[in-house]
């Protein structure tokens, strides 16, 4: 082996070889960070060149690597560079493929198969390595592996060497959490020219721009070109379109996760026939050589789950892909040789991307990772290290989950069914629903169900079948039979959910059932997502509400739609309201004999807005669910007051209270001209904030809200008052005004304008000024009226309005109202409240 390991740094001119002596000297002692620019050979050559070295004693090196196709095709080039087959020296384990003998030293292994292994024996017995590659893509997995070999390194395995790489990491932070030293290799092996577009794409549909970048690309390259696109539904939209336009010139083969391993490794073997064009999802981002791959075409975007840990639902969302990422793409065109990499923005974009790809673990459901530490042996985070800790409301989330579920116990530690869930690969809820079938006898139907869920949907697109679950259950039985397949039916994913059930079945068979339980579809789901059990709150039957108080909504033309209840197992978290992407139908009967224990008899009293009233209702009740209620009366019990209160509070006092006396604007009012006065805050926040205190003395128990239609607000507030402010209010601020004409008019408050007193003309002849308020700080505003009550001038200076405007209106009321009194000399005259005729 060492002369082979010679051979290979001697003919490699990949640039990771220039490092390799540094590396070996920095393993040597301790652990590593190695940096290497996309297509230095970092994952291919890294682990040969370290095989020999004396530290390691003959133990294995274990490569971690995010992705199955890139676990299998580093394998297969690494086999390669020595001239032996996959499964002797160097040998890969992914999920349902192992290639791995007693010969192997280095295994190239998912991550999550790493965590089984960890599981398993802590101890990692016969591994001297463990090679981190390409970990700038921070998924949750591959963060949480590092803190477990961390924890292993220091509490079991000194000898325990860990390397990280990557070609985009941000080796500081890292750093700074990792004892290790930094190695970086310089240079790249081609040259990469970069070409912007001169706009963005759209988030929504980049497929436009991305068809004429590629043009460019098939134009000005000759070898194949591989475009960047968020999603499946972009690929296949894509693919349509290049087979229309370029017929069959060139070949459109699509690359993402869920395509079948056969038909990825079609697409990384190499050239074909026909000029090919793959379009791919970030799986070809990094670790993947995609042979006669000669240019790139980057929409930039890229599609991800974000999680609430509030509602615990998670949605779709496309973003913008970061620098890093930006980096990474661009080099799949520099791996065999020079390259074009034709961006889909601007590069004023550019300067706008984020520069790391933001961690899995700051916006997933950490459920998973919680029941992985609990039956570690961690119930609090901070033991570990981390290079970004789990967010306390994400990680408060699952552990509430999780105790729901019976996984956790109060302390958070795992229970006896915790730790049967950690054999299931599969998410916490699932894994709970295939341990309950162990014990119930009946456990292929849960298999089934959680391969469903957990694999992509066998329906295509057009499918009648909907939401309906047990419309795929009925698609993979008859897979299974060999029956006739609907033509929206997927045999290649049937195949991969039977291969994912028949590993459950495998795992449920260790165990003898004990409990009978009915193995319904939608009793299982029910198990696995309880808290997504759902009534039916819309006439068209659309509308779901579900157990957490989420709602949902089907499509109209949904199978499903007009169902009493539902068991919702994908739903998209959307707008306002969530769309329901798989769900079982669920009769109520069947839901109240599963939740039994957990329903909830009780009386509620609530705010009707219908009839503006506080009822009280005999109410069944699962959590947000009511199963069903029953008006009952109010009694002397029930707490009226809070709600009546906080009705107050949220409509305002004017929805239920008159001030026909104006004392609250009075007050208001005395607060600011009065200067020795103690007066309390009458505005509507002051009243509102304080209202328990004033208000609740006036209320009554078992009363609803026709109780504060009896209330008089003057009332209320004037006990607050007292007799000696009333007093002093009523000689400042009085509510009536008596004329010279002996009448008594009432004075009008408001909260923003001085106040009015609307009179006749006449009945405050023989004034030279006007009335005035407040000790004479206020001086009155005159509304004066004509004998019929028109207006006739509005004026806070009676005596300005006597020398002026007053000849005017005398002129024109004489002609219309000639029975009334009229002076020349307004000052002096007499006041009156009658005609001429009466007056005499």
């Amino acid at each position: 082996m060492a002369r082979q390991k010679t051979t290979l740094v001697s003919s490699s001119e990949l640039p990771v070889a220039n490092c390799i002596g540094e590396l070996r000297a920095v393993l040597a002692d301790g652990h590593a960070v190695l940096s290497a620019e996309p297509g230095s050979g970092k994952t291919t050559l890294v682990p040969l060149l370290l095989l020999d070295e004396p530290w390691l004693a003959e133990l294995k090196i274990l490569v971690l690597e995010p992705r199955r196709p890139a676990a299998r095709m580093a394998a297969r080039r690494m086999a390669a560079l020595l001239g032996e087959a996959v499964g002797g020296t160097v040998g890969y384990q992914v999920r349902f493929e192992r290639r791995i003998s007693a010969a192997t030293r280095i295994e190239v292994l998912t991550e999550g198969l790493l965590l089984r292994r960890l599981q398993d024996d802590p101890e990692l017995p016969g591994v001297g390595l463990v090679i981190f590659d390409e970990f700038h893509e921070r998924k949750l997995i591959g963060d949480l592996s590092l803190a477990l070999c961390l924890d292993i390194v220091t509490g079991l395995r000194d000898d325990l060497r860990l390397l990280v790489m990557s070609a985009t990491l941000d080796q500081p932070a890292l750093l700074s959490m990792l004892p290790a030293k930094a190695v970086a290799a310089r240079g790249s092996l081609y040259p990469i020219e970069v070409l912007y577009a001169g706009r963005d794409a759209e988030l929504r549909d980049p497929v436009p721009m991305c068809l004429d970048l590629l043009g460019h690309a098939l134009e000005e390259c000759a070898g194949d070109v591989l475009v960047f696109l968020p999603g499946r539904r972009e690929i296949e939209r894509m693919r349509e379109q290049v087979t229309a336009r370029c017929g069959d010139r060139v070949e459109a083969m699509p690359l993402f996760g869920d395509l079948p391993a056969a038909a990825q490794d079609a697409v990384l073997q190499g050239p074909g026939k026909r000029r090919r064009v793959v379009l791919a999802t970030d799986i070809a981002e990094t670790s993947v050589t995609i042979e006669g791959v000669e240019a790139v075409v980057d929409s930039g975007l890229t599609r991800m789950p974000a999680f609430n840990p509030n509602t615990g639902l998670s949605r779709l969302e496309t973003r913008r892909i970061s620098k890093a990422s930006a980096r990474q793409r661009a080099g799949r065109a520099g791996r065999l040789g020079p390259g074009r990499c034709y961006r889909a923005w601007g590069a004023a974009r550019e300067a706008r991307l984020l520069d790391w790809t933001p961690p899995e673990i700051l916006e997933a459901d950490l459920a998973p990772l919680v029941l992985e530490l609990a039956n570690w042996g961690v119930t609090d985070s901070a033991r570990l290290s981390w290079l970004d800790p789990p967010p306390p409301a994400h990680w408060a989330q699952a552990v509430d989950l999780l105790r729901d579920l019976g996984a956790l116990d109060s302390d958070a530690r795992p229970t006896a069914l915790g730790r049967a869930m950690g054999r299931f690969p599969a998410h916490p809820r699932l894994a709970y629903m295939l341990a309950a079938a162990c014990t119930s006898g009946s456990p292929t139907v849960a298999a089934d169900l959680a391969a469903l869920v957990s694999e992509p949907d066998p329906l295509r697109r057009g499918s009648n079948g909907g939401a309906d679950i047990t419309v795929r259950l009925d698609a993979l039985a008859a897979w299974r039979d060999g029956a006739n397949l609907s033509a929206y039916a997927d045999r290649a994913a049937l195949r991969r959910i039977d291969r994912v059930a028949q590993q459950y079945l495998r795992l449920c068979e260790s165990t003898t059932g004990t409990t009978p339980m009915a193995p319904t579809a939608s009793a299982f789901l029910a198990l696995a997502y309880p808290d997504r059990v759902a009534l039916g709150t819309a006439r068209d039957g659309r509308r779901f509400l579900m157990r957490n108080g989420r709602a949902a909504l089907l499509p109209a033309d949904d199978p499903l739609c007009g169902s009493a209840a539902l068991v919702i197992a994908e739903v998209d978290a959307g707008g306002r309201d969530g769309h329901i992407r798989l769900a079982a139908a669920l009769d109520r009967a069947q839901l109240e004999s599963l939740f039994a224990d957990r329903i909830e008899a009780r009386r509620e009293l609530r705010w009707d807005p219908k009839l503006s009233d506080v009822v009280a209702r005999a109410v069944r009740r699962l959590d947000a669910l009511v199963l069903s209620e029953e008006a009952v009366p109010l009694s002397a019990d029930d707490p009226v007051a809070e709600l009546l209160l906080a009705q107050i509070r949220a409509q305002g006092l004017a929805r239920f209270f008159d001030d026909p006396m104006g004392l609250r604007a009075r007050v208001c009012l005395m607060c600011r001209v009065d200067p020795v006065g103690d007066w309390p805050d009458f505005s509507e926040a002051g009243l509102l904030a304080d209202l328990a205190s004033w208000l609740s003395p006036w209320l009554h128990a078992g009363e609803g809200a026709r109780q504060l239609r009896a209330i008089k607000l003057h009332d209320a507030l004037s006990a607050v008052l007292g007799r000696e402010r009333l007093v002093r209010l009523d000689q400042w601020l009085p509510t009536h005004i008596e004329t010279p004409a002996g009448t008594r008019r009432p004075i009008r408050y408001s909260f923003e304008e001085p106040p009015v007193l609307a009179v006749p003309l006449q009945e405050v002849l023989g004034l030279r000024e006007g009335p005035t308020l407040a000790a004479g700080r206020l001086s009155l505003v005159l509304h004066l009226l004509s004998p019929a009550g028109g207006p006739l001038q509005v004026t806070s200076d009676l005596a300005a309005f006597w020398d002026g405007a007053y000849e005017q209106v005398k002129k024109e009321m004489r002609g219309r109202y000639p029975k009334h009194y009229w002076p020349d000399d307004p000052a002096a005259a007499e006041a009156t409240r009658f005609s001429k005729r009466k007056r005499r």
